[in-house]
């Protein structure tokens, strides 16, 4: 690590030094990155996380992740996102 990429491990109460983080899943952040790529207007790297996060949620996982369904119904509202936002003509047709 360089002089200025120091890990903050006191910042953490009760995490042992080099212990792993627990916080939000991989899929979570993808999401999180997703959205923000929306509201910067980067469409383009929003539709290749998109990929990535479809490719991880829709892979056989053992034993079947219980929120599975949840996490389907999340991807799905996410490429409706991505739809209106660049077809903003379509909004209001139906």
């Amino acid at each position: 690590m360089s002089g200025t990429e120091q890990r903050d491990d006191a910042a953490e109460p009760g995490r042992a030094a080099g212990a792993p983080r627990q916080g939000r899943r991989l899929s979570d952040k993808i999401l999180v990155a997703f959205h923000q790529a929306c509201d910067q207007g980067d469409f383009e790297v929003a539709e290749q996380l998109l990929r990535v996060l479809e490719t991880m949620l829709t892979r056989r996982t053992v034993p079947p992740d219980a929120n599975r369904r949840r996490n389907i119904e999340t991807l799905v509202a996410a490429h409706e996102r991505l739809w209106h936002l660049r077809h903003p003509e379509a909004d209001g047709e139906f």
